[in-house]
């Protein structure tokens, strides 16, 4: 785990190591069910193991997050709004960031009243609530004119082990439905970029464990890019 770095505070960050890959199905039913006998699931899922997540990416006129995700850039940054489940009762400001290969989160709570005073072109609560963040969201609105760009919505999978404060995540079922409009009504999602694929995501502090490295083996595969972000700006 990597502390004392910092992105627009002077608040120090939580680093960690983040790896995707993209799998096919026969290697999502091997590993599912390889985790689910070596690791409890995430407490928040459903009967059937999993939940889903939304999300709205914020990005500028001039798609900064998006291009820099796809040239690599080290030391990047992007917001989204998030909720988990069905409905949008609990919703997440969120700003993500990468610095020398490592990933960082902030959040911060919004009602869905803000959400919905957020998304129809109002900011001024933004300052008003005082936190961080927030405020941080507002300057980015107006400097660098940051807007609600696009929804990506998944089913995800869970597992986790403590030692290496580790999370493995199996994101399936990739949709959006190409802007913003979306966001706060579930299952206005028809649009599929990646069908037929899941994204394994393993999270971690300082060290992988060898059980879980082990574990997420799969014959061929290699850690690669893939942004989910990026492949639902596809419909844009």
């Amino acid at each position: 785990m990597t502390t004392g770095t910092t992105i627009g505070t002077t608040e120090p960050l939580r680093l960690r190591h983040e790896v995707k890959h993209q799998i096919s199905p026969q290697e999502d039913l091997v590993l599912a069910s390889r985790l689910g006998k070596l690791f409890p699931r995430d407490g928040h899922a459903g009967p059937d193991g999993s939940y889903r997540v939304t999300s709205l990416y914020f990005d500028t006129p001039y798609d900064t997050a998006l291009r820099e995700k796809l040239d690599g850039v080290d030391r990047r940054e992007k917001f989204r709004l998030r909720y988990y489940g069905e409905r949008p009762d609990f919703l997440k400001l969120e700003k993500k960031f990468k610095v020398n290969g490592l990933c960082g989160k902030r959040s911060a709570r919004l009602t869905w009243s803000e959400a919905e005073r957020l998304l129809s072109g109002e900011d001024a609560f933004l300052l008003e609530r005082g936190e961080p963040l927030l405020s941080e969201l507002y300057h980015k609105l107006r400097g660098t004119l940051l807007r609600p760009r696009t929804v990506v919505c998944y089913d995800r999978e869970a597992f986790l082990y403590a030692p290496g404060n580790v999370r493995v995540t199996l994101d399936r079922d990739l949709r959006t439905c190409g802007d913003s409009a979306g966001f706060l009504s579930p299952g206005a999602f028809p649009l599929r970029p990646l069908e037929g694929v899941t994204v394994l995501e393993v999270k971690y502090d300082a060290f992988l464990p060898d059980l879980v490295r082990l574990a997420v083996q799969t014959p061929g595969r290699r850690a690669g890019a893939c942004s989910k972000y990026a492949l639902c700006r596809r419909f844009d």
